[in-house]
């Protein structure tokens, strides 16, 4: 695939060349800066060819785009009258220069044939001098302000760890921690709980809850807290730009403190009502946090970390699910007595959230682009990267995209603007197929799933929460190393895999019961699987497809739809699994292919680009129409 796209790129740049030959006023058959349009079209063909590469259809139609959209700037204008005050006397003085552009072009021409065949990497440590090439070329401002962002030649040095960096992204991922651990506690001691509905029914009416009744309050009671994350989302953007990203985490964490209190409160109140309504509140919380973490933490981390740092946030997550497992135990807190206490450990990581986090900096790149505070922006630059000269490039690099980019988007514009609509449409198949591939169900009902076939499901499932763990972890390690893209795509075919040897397995279990020990195991595949790619990756992709204005707009859409979907499912998985059997995994399956094949075909690979980089692409995009971007070489 990959292939057959690079193999049309090459007749794109041909066909590219042969254009800025012709067009850029060239004598002879070589390329020569006479007018704005010959300037754009020679700085676009450099900037594209010597960047990053590949995908030589989307960068010619770019380079149109650049064209026509930057013709009227005033800057470039005055730029290139800079360049040329006295247009005769050039004209008369080009016989003399011909020879010296003819050297420099074939220099250039003999680099990019070179690029096609050598890694771009090696190509620049061979050739120290490109940037004096490019430089005796055209002038370096012009070169910027017409591609509109740094120059991809002048890659900045990779960031590094340092201790205010990771105190930052650890005291924030303490919130997922939470969250996580209120998914997995209430699994395991299901059955005592229920009782305790039971008592509290009989207490009241004098009579025994019937069984519709009781499946119906228990999956409100688990899908409840899902219901509450999608109201939560709506609140995003308006906190993380009125308050900030780490002020507005602080704030919601005062909603898991109250849920967290109400839900131990139910057993001493013996009111069921009052569980659901914790259960509601701590959904609040974890529609905001699960939103505001990867947001704060994706612009605080440098580019060539900042997949994997929002990673941890799913590291945390699962950890939590592992913890609230093995505290639901009956061996340890999953007991008639001790069940109340259990659902209150939540309270310690929310109380070392307030200790630590209000000591963190506040996100650079909110303080710049929402408040213009560009000294408070450099000065927590400063504390997150520990090198001046690293603080200076970026926050240069971040004046650059704040110069073109508007100042604010309405919920109106983001749904309505062409730029966005191919990111939302990416957003909204990876969060769909990563929330509806089965995942959520084997963590809910993971116990009653193990029961029909297993007398120790409790542990099982704790086996579930340790492979969890194990491959959040894997991801957090080959984030930045694989790429986004091949993650996905292969966490999707993996669970779609996962999914039909489950209904086939499941399907025969009654003649061959010795093959429940290989339910099990495809099982912890599908988990595997999921926490790979899908599980962490969902979250945060939005963070990096949008521009800083719709950032958090995209991550309250992302929160919608991956708590929509887990609301979704909790509520009906119950009674679709009466209905379908082990044909339900059959609709996980189509979830998942269907992700697999809209990722494959529309979403680019954003490892190591800048925020900027990866906006400008879609920018870019906005006059292609959708039904044209059906390759992977669509996006670089």
């Amino acid at each position: 695939m990959g292939g057959g796209g690079g193999g049309g790129g090459g007749g794109g740049g041909r066909g590219l060349r042969a254009e800025i030959a012709s067009g850029g006023g060239s004598v002879g058959s070589e390329p020569c800066i006479t007018d704005e349009t010959g300037a754009q079209r020679q700085l676009q063909y450099i900037c594209l060819h010597l960047g990053r590469g590949g995908g030589f259809a989307f960068q010619e139609a770019r380079a149109q785009k650049v064209k026509e959209a930057d013709s009227s700037r005033a800057y470039i204008h005055t730029a290139f009258v800079d360049q040329h005050p006295h247009k005769e006397e050039e004209e008369e003085e080009e016989e003399e220069e011909e020879e010296d552009r003819s050297v420099r072009t074939q220099d250039v021409h003999q680099l990019i044939h070179e690029k096609q065949r050598r890694p771009a990497a090696a190509i620049l440590s061979s050739l120290p001098n490109i940037h004096q090439l490019v430089r005796k070329m055209y002038p370096v401002k012009l070169l910027l302000e017409i591609h509109g962002r740094r120059s991809t030649c002048d890659a900045q040095e990779p960031g590094r760890l340092t201790a205010t960096l990771l105190t930052s992204i650890l005291a924030a991922v303490l919130g997922s921690l939470q969250i996580g651990y209120h998914t997995g506690n209430i699994n395991a001691p299901a059955k005592i709980i229920e009782e305790f509905f039971n008592h509290t029914w009989r207490a009241r009416h004098n009579q025994t809850i019937s069984d519709h009744s009781l499946t119906l309050l228990w999956s409100l009671s688990v899908s409840i807290k899902d219901f509450g994350a999608l109201l939560g989302s709506l609140g995003v953007k308006f906190l993380a730009d009125s308050y900030g990203r780490r002020n507005s985490i602080l704030i919601v964490n005062a909603l898991s403190v109250v849920g967290t209190c109400l839900m131990c409160a139910s057993k001493a109140s013996e009111s069921f009502e009052v569980l659901i309504l914790g259960r509601l509140v701590f959904g609040l919380f974890c529609g905001l946090v699960m939103s505001l973490n990867p947001l704060y933490i994706q612009e605080v981390s440098p580019t060539n970390l900042r997949g994997a740092f929002a990673t941890l946030n799913q590291v945390s997550f699962a950890l939590g699910i592992l913890v609230g497992m093995v505290a639901g135990l009956e061996t340890v807190l999953g007991t008639e007595h001790h069940w109340a206490m259990m659902l209150s450990l939540s309270l310690v990581p929310a109380l070392a959230q307030y200790l630590v986090l209000p000591f963190c900096p506040e996100s650079p790149r909110y303080l710049l682009f929402n408040r213009g505070e560009e000294s408070k922006a450099e000065a927590a630059l400063l504390r997150l990267r520990g090198s001046t000269e690293k603080v200076s490039a970026e926050l240069e690099e971040m004046k650059e995209e704040a110069a073109h980019t508007q100042t604010g988007v309405t919920i109106h514009e983001f749904f309505k603007k062409r730029r966005y609509k191919q990111p939302i449409i990416i957003v909204l198949f990876v969060n769909l197929g990563s929330q509806l591939s089965g995942f959520n169900a084997i963590i809910n009902y993971s116990t009653r799933m193990f029961q029909a076939n297993f007398d120790q499901a409790k542990y099982l499932t704790l086996g579930v929460g340790a492979v969890n763990v194990t491959f959040t972890l894997v991801a957090f390690f080959l984030m930045e190393k694989a790429g986004r893209r091949r993650l996905l795509l292969t966490g999707f075919i993996s669970i779609a895999v996962c999914n039909l040897l489950m209904t086939i397995v499941d399907s025969v279990l009654y003649l061959a019961p010795q093959l429940r020990s290989l339910l099990v195991l495809l099982v912890f595949c599908l988990i595997s699987a999921y926490e790979l790619g899908p599980g962490p990756i969902s979250w945060f992709i939005a963070a990096e497809l949008f521009d800083q204005p719709a950032r958090p707009i995209a991550m309250a859409f992302t929160s919608m739809l991956n708590w929509g979907g887990k609301f979704v499912l909790a509520l009906l998985f119950p009674p679709l699994l009466k209905i379908c059997g082990e044909f339900v995994y059959l609709l996980f399956m189509t979830m998942a292919l269907v992700a697999f094949v809209f990722t494959w075909f529309r979403l680019p690979e954003t490892k190591g680009r800048t925020f900027d980089d990866i906006a400008e692409e879609f920018r870019g995009a906005e006059e292609i129409p959708l039904h044209n971007k059906i390759g992977f070489n669509t996006f670089n």
